[in-house]
């Protein structure tokens, strides 16, 4: 399965996370995620949580630091991300475990809950890992940046650098679930918080955009992800009925 994973990325990964400026804006971010994550979970409670693609360990670091679970995990592409995780001395991680982005080294069911935080738009084989987090988690998290807008040429030019190769709107993710076996049990369009507005573009502009991307989300929620860019937070769980996409109509973000 290791031949899935491109050349090109395994090598833009394995140095990824020795910019500086790259691990401040995971750590604010990861305060967002833990939000988002609470507020999709409501009032569900895990004891083995897997932390899929966890990078240096930002999101680990928070969830550890709250409580979030009883038992931690993370599994990274990168020698140097999971060097990372390991130094940071979580006291909830059971272990770092390095993988091919596909492959699963747990047995079926293993985990109450699977995180793939800003993830996906990375994966070259979305649908392959996808069933296989249904394989080995009861349920699953998933937050993916909306991108996919008006001006999708410029996403994909600044986005290259980052590794984004894939690029979503609400209705399209959701798709990409059902069709990977998952029912979505709730979902939601987020906005970064103001702290990650101003560290991307600068104390004004970042407040200015903050708040023109929460008015433009409710005023007008179908068209504001095609002008701005948001989250999208799916809470989901394996869907026994079907492998295959299912019919009707998508469940509305909530």
């Amino acid at each position: 399965m290791s031949e899935l994973l491109g050349e090109r990325y395994r090598a833009l990964y394995q140095n990824y996370y020795g910019d500086g400026a790259v691990a401040t804006k995971r750590s604010i971010s990861a305060v967002d995620a833990l939000a988002h994550i609470k507020a999709a979970v409501g009032s569900d409670s895990f004891d083995r949580v897997v932390d899929v693609g966890a990078g240096e360990g930002s999101l680990l670091g928070i969830l550890d630091h709250s409580g979030f679970a009883r038992e931690l995990y993370a599994l990274e592409i990168s020698q140097a991300g999971a060097q990372a995780i390991e130094a940071r001395g979580l006291k909830r991680l059971v272990g770092t475990t390095r993988f091919d982005g596909y492959e699963i080294p747990y047995d079926d069911q293993f985990f109450d809950l699977a995180i793939l935080c800003h993830v996906l738009e990375h994966v070259e084989h979305e649908r392959i890992l996808l069933r296989e987090l249904r394989r080995v988690a009861r349920h699953i998290i998933i937050e993916v940046p909306i991108e996919h807008g008006l001006r999708i040429d410029r996403k994909i030019a600044s986005g290259a650098r980052f590794g984004h190769i894939n690029y979503y709107l609400p209705d399209t993710v959701l798709n990409l679930l059902r069709t990977s076996g998952l029912r979505v049990i709730r979902s939601q369009m987020c906005c970064s918080s103001l702290a990650y507005e101003q560290h991307c573009a600068g104390r004004a502009r970042g407040l200015v955009m903050a708040a023109l991307r929460r008015s433009a989300l409710k005023v007008a929620p179908r068209l504001a992800p095609w002008l701005f860019t948001y989250l999208f937070v799916a809470y989901c769980v394996p869907d026994a009925a079907t492998d295959a996409p299912a019919s009707g109509t998508a469940p509305a973000a909530t």
